[in-house]
């Protein structure tokens, strides 16, 4: 993609939203993922799922966390002059994820500024809210991330 057609700084002022999803969620997924990273019985049978607080075979936090990375690649970062983040501000798991549950919501820009340690960079505050084929929300996050100001990218050139 050339340059000038990615997302910088200046698109995305506060209030900007990027739709997330739909993302399908299945047994398998949830299971291969809790196998290889977070393998609580909740997360790998369906019956110790059904007996746990979180009422059946229930995605790992991480998994959500994980499935919510790429609606946000997916949607806007893969097309974003970014540089990462520089962590995380709060994750809260607000309802299990379980298997068959539809994800969908969206990131909001909640505030924009220029780095003052890193010339030709800003900083943007994003939230972010998954919600079930039910309108329940499953997951909330906040977190910066850093993006090329246009004007900077374009004297490089």
């Amino acid at each position: 993609m050339p340059k000038d057609d990615l997302l910088h700084f200046e698109d995305m002022s506060p209030g900007t939203v990027f739709p997330l999803g739909p993302k399908h969620v299945s047994a398998d997924e949830i299971i291969a993922f809790a196998m290889e990273f977070d393998a609580q019985p909740m997360h790998l049978d369906a019956e110790a799922g059904r007996n746990s607080i979180l009422g059946g075979l229930a995605a790992s936090g991480w998994h959500s966390c994980a499935m919510m990375m790429r609606m946000m690649a997916d949607s806007y970062l893969l097309r974003t002059a970014a540089e990462g983040a520089p962590g995380i501000d709060f994750v809260k798991w607000k309802r299990p994820v379980l298997a068959g549950d539809v994800l969908s919501g969206e990131t909001r820009v909640l505030d924009s500024r220029e780095s003052k340690s890193r010339p030709g960079i800003g900083i943007v505050s994003l939230r972010h809210e998954l919600r079930n084929q039910n309108g329940d929300t499953v997951l909330e996050s906040e977190n910066p991330v850093m993006v090329h100001l246009r004007t900077a990218e374009t004297a490089q050139s």
